[in-house]
């Protein structure tokens, strides 16, 4: 049983809804358990549905199970309910080609429906529960979602064999058409929905899927998002766009450090706004959420200008009041000592003793935003027995056991409705459930003052900038050894930062041994061939909560992992490439990807000049997630210390490649979100309050910043892997790098911001 599960302890049984169109299940049967399922509804009409029927046409046939994945309309609609959230990685995507494929079905006539918290229909194998995270999506969906299409297939084909008394096997499916060559008879999915619901489920061993060369959906780049139109013409339903009858709109004003209370609130000018409605007080959940009040009101500008009227005299008493000096002091000092073993290879203590060359490095990486570009909300509208609440639902099952706690209700009675995200690069996907405890908390209290309406609860952008739960900061101490001939024969790294997961729910799943994975993965494993290596972790609580963050460990350990790598080939005399390749030999996969993009890269001919201008290429790579990505980054350097990052170049492995032009969006967007981390964004605190509130301070990437991406996919038969998080850590070490071929410069302290001109 898997984490989700676990913590939920009985599995919710939601309401089979959805936020942008009812999800109706017609004729339900019983399909393949050991595939995931399928749900086969026949629609007449847009409106008009028949009833449930009992309609087992063999015995040994299990009555329906609702494990949905399909609908196929009497109007000739495919819908695929996807049980992963759509937050911009073209998940919606992946799922309906992969559904589509083996239904063969019209590319055109396919479209996607969130589904609803259910981890009884959609759990993610990989997770436990039903969830978004950890580049899971395709990895854990692509049999189900495949066998699914195969399946209903099967079953419209035998729906027109027999009523056209034809052999199925002489029977084609070509989008969407199902035709009879010989008798010339052809008909859409449609025609065939309702009769095809009532034909005996096929057998496991009798789906047989496509083989890769038959494929005409899966690896096409003539398969546009399924996203996209309604994100561009403003049909896309996000949490913002929910309105409800009678519903009231809540800005909140939190505490501004953690772990303070509040003291008095003169709510005197809030109320004189006109069209606030109450204002309610929602106490902080120690270690989860922070004390705030709220303005309702019936609009958003109505409750921003009634809690900028609160007055609040907050008790900082007992609140996190570190700075960022203080922090990173403590961090430091922690990695001069012994800590708690994470792995171990060998005698590393023996090796570093009298090396023939010593290379010493520590290494800096602050707090950060997520800031994906839809701030936090939640609409919750609670009821006496049942709470429904519309969200870009990355955790399902946790969040609707934690909601049903908060409120006093059975997790069944909380329905979770899937809308589209705008971004959350890991923070929907909050360890604590914190929004969801706030959105429901606050429900709680308005209901137990008399407002029984739905409530939106709005955050800011400042809302969403200070409000905790950042990728924690870090400090890595590294000792590495040579031999004579340049070979590497020891290396210790010393890491000291939060943990993820201790002192949550997940804590007894991703802890061990004092060991939180998430703080040294892609250190602890390390796949190159280290004879002696020691990795140690101090583990530092504080207050202040944190969370993964877009791929998660590998933001930290792949940048410290991949510059001390080419700071010892540079000390070693051997070119970076090679001096990776012998430490690789082992493994294909890494190999592939780094020769690739150092092929695709030009790696070894000198870069074009530009006047003025200092020029390096610098590469890295590091597996994420299961997946293999190297970068090789092209740099230029003024007279003033002004970097540019002139071009990127990125061989990925990612298995059998679903979307081809997802999995390049995915790897560039990626890109973009790294660099903008390493060369300017941080999080910092001034005696415990965060300092940066918007865009403004916490700088992202700007367009004319973005270099010139190349993505290079590496043709795989093996299983897909994801794509949403592994270009992210690899770009950071490569420009780090290709500045050092610039000026000799090398950067351990994130962001870059202006040392380069120090």
């Amino acid at each position: 049983m898997g984490i989700m599960n676990r913590l939920a302890g009985q599995t919710p049984n939601a309401d089979d809804s959805s936020t942008r169109a009812p999800l109706i299940n017609v004729s339900r049967r019983g399909f393949l358990q050991t595939t995931g399922g399928l749900a086969l509804g026949i629609c007449f009409g847009p409106v008009a549905c028949t009833s449930e029927k009992a309609a087992v046409s063999a015995a040994d046939v299990a009555p329906f199970v609702p494990n949905a994945f399909l609908r196929i309309g009497a109007d000739n609609s495919v819908t695929v309910i996807a049980k992963f959230l759509e937050m911009g990685q073209g998940t919606f995507t992946g799922l309906a080609t992969l559904a589509a494929e083996e239904l063969d079905a019209d590319w055109a006539q396919v479209s996607v429906e969130g589904a609803p918290a259910d981890a009884k229909k959609y759990a993610n194998s990989l997770l436990g529960g039903q969830g978004t995270g950890g580049s899971t999506a395709m990895a854990d969906a692509h049999l189900q979602m495949r066998t699914a299409g195969a399946s209903a297939r099967a079953m419209l084909v035998a729906a027109a064999a027999e009523q056209w008394k034809v052999p199925a096997g002489e029977i084609t499916v070509t989008k969407g058409v199902i035709r009879h060559a010989a008798s010339r008879k052809e008909a859409s999915f449609g025609q065939f929905a309702e009769s095809a619901a009532k034909q005996p489920v096929p057998a496991a061993e009798a789906i047989k899927l496509k083989e890769p060369k038959d494929f005409t959906l899966i690896g096409s780049t003539a398969t546009p998002r399924k996203d996209s139109k309604a994100k561009t013409d403003g049909t896309a339903i996000f949490t913002q766009d929910i309105k409800l009858d009678g519903m009231l709109v809540a800005v909140l004003a939190h505490a501004p450090k953690w772990g303070a209370t509040i003291k008095s609130v003169d709510e005197t000018a809030a109320r004189a706004v006109a069209g606030v409605i109450d204002v309610i007080r929602v106490d902080a959940v120690p270690g989860t959420t922070r004390a705030a009040v709220a303005v309702l009101a019936k609009n958003t500008w109505v409750a921003k200008q009634g809690r900028d009227a609160l007055v609040i005299e907050w008790d900082e008493s007992a609140a996190f009041t570190k700075g960022s000096d203080d922090i990173f002091k403590e961090f430091k000092t922690l990695t001069g000592k012994p800590g708690t073993v994470a792995a171990t290879r060998g005698d590393a203590a023996a090796a570093l003793k009298k090396p023939a060359k010593a290379v010493e490095a520590v290494y800096e990486f602050p707090y950060l935003s997520h800031a994906p570009m839809e701030p936090l909300n939640c609409v919750v509208d609670l009821k006496a027995d049942s709470c429904t609440i519309w969200n870009g639902e990355q955790f399902h099952t946790i969040d609707q056991m934690v909601a049903a706690g908060v409120v006093g209700l059975k997790p069944e009675q909380v329905t979770i409705k899937q809308v589209y995200a705008g971004g959350s690069f890991g923070r929907r996907a909050s360890s604590k459930s914190d929004f969801i405890v706030e959105a429901t908390s606050l429900a709680k209290a308005a209901r137990a003052k008399g407002v029984e309406a739905p409530i939106k609860m709005v955050w800011m952008r400042e809302d969403d900038m200070r409000g905790g739960y950042y990728r924690p900061a870090f400090v890595h101490a590294i000792k590495a050894g040579l031999d004579r001939d340049g070979k590497l024969t020891g290396w210790q790294s010393r890491l000291a930062g939060q943990s993820i997961a201790k002192g949550t729910p997940l804590e007894q799943f991703m802890v061990h041994n004092g060991v939180d994975h998430t703080s040294v993965e892609g250190v602890s494993d390390t796949r190159y061939a280290i004879d002696n290596l020691q990795v140690e972790l101090h583990t530092v609580d504080y207050p202040l909560p944190v969370l993964w963050w877009r791929s998660v460990g590998h933001t930290h350990s792949a940048y410290a992992m991949e510059t001390m790598i080419d700071e010892l080939a540079h000390a070693a005399g051997k070119d970076p490439v090679a001096f990776r390749r012998t430490l690789l030999e082992k493994q294909p996969r890494h190999l592939k990807v780094l020769e690739l993009a150092a092929e695709k890269s030009g790696w070894g001919t000198p870069l074009a000049e530009i006047a003025g201008k200092k020029r390096g290429r610098g590469i890295a790579v590091h597996e994420s997630f299961n997946t293999y990505v190297a970068e090789v980054a092209e740099v230029s350097i003024d007279e003033d210390g002004v970097l540019k990052v002139d071009r990127v170049v990125c061989a990925v492995d990612c298995g059998l490649a679903i979307n081809p032009d997802v999995i390049k969006a995915q790897m560039e967007g990626g890109i973009g979100y790294g660099l903008a981390a390493i060369l300017k964004s941080e999080i910092t605190f001034d005696k415990g309050a965060v300092v940066q509130g918007n865009f403004g301070e916490y700088t992202p990437l700007r367009i004319n910043e973005m270099p010139v991406i190349e993505v290079h996919i590496v043709a795989s038969a093996e299983k897909p892997t994801g794509v949403g998080e592994p270009g992210t850590p690899v770009v950071g070490p490569a420009v780090a790098n290709a500045v050092y071929a610039a000026v000799g410069k090398r950067i351990r302290k994130l962001p870059f911001g202006d040392q380069l001109s120090a």
